[in-house]
């Protein structure tokens, strides 16, 4: 252990009200975290990167810090938890307040403490029942890899906006401004940064030459094969990031429907269209079921990224796991077949329907697609995939190609 790396007061502070905010108002952790960063203009990118990667570990490894810091110190408050978390990361462990239960642990103890832990959901931080179920599911070997996988820091991607730039142009522009990345396969446009930097601040960003977007996330609109000319229905378009690729690679041309039930999602969606430089998108918010009906029979593709556990990206959303329950993915899975079966009548003869989760639930992923078509003759399975983070380095997603016959 490196006993030279010094803490800082005022980011500890910083650390320790993010994690009250989530723990104890059930606030979301990015939104918390985005607005304890903006809270103070003089951090540097060193600062902001320690206050946000301390808070999203902490909240990836509670389970296992509470019930450590319980053991070896008698409490298992959010105080003890990040000192026990900072002494694990080589820090020294100064004598204020905040880490006046910590300062006398033992590192050693800590470590045999963990070797004598023997449930598997302790040690990697999960609730028993979610443990439980993804085990069930998916099986206890592939469960034991996605499980650990789950744990870590996400990588971040870019997806290329291919109507402005091309993708080497854009690794070049951003290498001047200090943003390494390279290219990821399949998908030519595709890119991965080389070191986790906050690129909304680059003028390319807001030029709209790339957006954020996850390698997995980018797999799903290749399947529907959009060409310039189409008419597209993406009806779970919330922000955009599924439609803005759409339109990319439609060439704006075309046209594509941008659905969704909540009015301030598709507002984003639009800013983001024409930072982006695409006109061809037409926002319409669900508020009854005709909006949904008048769109029948008149769409050459329809993409339905439905809402789900989230599971699959719980490397950037850690707190899914504590604020989710078991009611809340069987609720879930009621409003997805409800898509599945009211949206579908939007896809004309021979056109092609795209089923997408950020889930690796088979219960909300294959089980919902073969449901689906045990009971809808018109539609056939072309094509279905479930990316493991375990194995692609990337977020988790499921996506189901199906088509309509003549």
């Amino acid at each position: 252990m490196n006993s030279s790396k010094k803490l800082y007061k005022n980011l500890v502070d910083a650390v320790l009200l993010a994690l009250q905010e989530i723990a104890e108002n059930n606030k979301y952790a990015d939104k918390v975290l985005e607005k304890v960063l903006k809270s103070n203009p003089k951090w540097g990118a060193r600062d902001r990167a320690f206050i946000a990667e301390t808070v999203y570990d902490i909240v990836r490894h509670q389970r296992l810090l509470k019930t450590l810091s319980q053991d070896v110190s008698g409490y298992s408050g959010i105080n003890e938890c990040i000192g026990l978390y900072l002494l694990q990361q080589g820090y020294e462990i100064p004598n204020w307040s905040i880490f006046e239960h910590v300062q006398q642990i033992d590192f050693q103890e800590v470590n045999t403490k963990i070797e004598n832990i023997s449930s598997p959901a302790v040690l990697q931080s999960y609730p028993d029942w979610l443990y439980n179920r993804l085990e069930k599911e998916l099986g206890k070997s592939c469960w034991d890899k996605e499980a650990a996988y789950l744990n870590q820091p996400a990588d971040v991607f870019l997806r290329v906006n291919t109507l402005k730039v091309n993708p080497n142009k854009l690794i070049a522009l951003l290498a001047e401004e200090g943003i390494h990345a390279e290219s990821m396969k399949p998908l030519p446009y595709t890119l991965r940064l080389l070191k986790r930097q906050n690129v909304f601040r680059s003028a390319y960003f807001k030029q709209g030459y790339f957006e954020v977007q996850d390698w997995s996330s980018q797999q799903v609109v290749p399947l529907l094969n959009p060409e310039p000319g189409m008419r597209i229905v993406d009806a779970c378009a919330g922000a955009g990031g599924k439609t803005l690729h759409l339109a990319a690679m439609m060439k704006n041309k075309g046209k594509i429907i941008a659905m969704d039930t909540e009015e301030w999602k598709l507002k984003i969606l639009m800013q983001r269209a024409n930072r982006a430089g695409i006109t061809i998108i037409e926002p319409r918010v669900i508020d009854s079921a005709k909006v949904i009906k008048r769109q029948y029979d008149s769409a050459d593709g329809l993409l339905t990224d439905v809402p789900c556990s989230g599971l699959g990206v719980m490397r950037r959303n850690p707190d899914t796991k504590w604020k989710l329950t078991d009611e809340a993915i069987e609720r879930t899975r009621v409003i997805q077949q409800d898509i599945l079966e009211s949206y579908s009548g939007i896809v004309r003869q021979g056109g092609s329907f795209v089923y997408a989760t950020c889930s690796i639930l088979p219960s909300e992923n294959e089980d919902q697609v073969n449901g689906f078509l045990s009971k809808n003759n018109a539609y056939e399975l072309v094509t279905k995939n479930t990316i493991y983070p375990s194995v692609s380095g990337a977020d988790g997603f499921f996506m189901a190609l199906m088509k309509h016959q003549n």
